[in-house]
């Protein structure tokens, strides 16, 4: 080994978890948008200070699962 050059790793191959998971990833988030732009005229006829708490609730709870997802397309694992 030449001691001039630093020692290191490949990366692992590439798995079928990467693609297949932003497809489902952007699959979800669509229905997950739809969802909430279905409910956008209940939430419209709410006065403006109800508004705001259920935008900032239905803008992060798709974060909830995203971990567990991610963690998932890169190792395989559900944790």
């Amino acid at each position: 080994m030449d001691p001039q050059r630093p020692h290191f790793n490949p990366p692992p191959p590439p798995t079928w978890r990467k693609p297949v998971g932003i497809l489902v990833l952007l699959a979800a988030l669509a229905i997950y948008a739809g969802v909430v732009m279905a409910l956008g005229g209940w939430i419209g006829r709410l006065p403006v200070l109800a508004q705001v708490p259920v935008y900032l609730v239905l803008g992060t709870a798709w974060l909830l699962p995203l971990r567990r997802f991610l963690i998932w397309m890169e190792t395989g694992r559900w944790g």
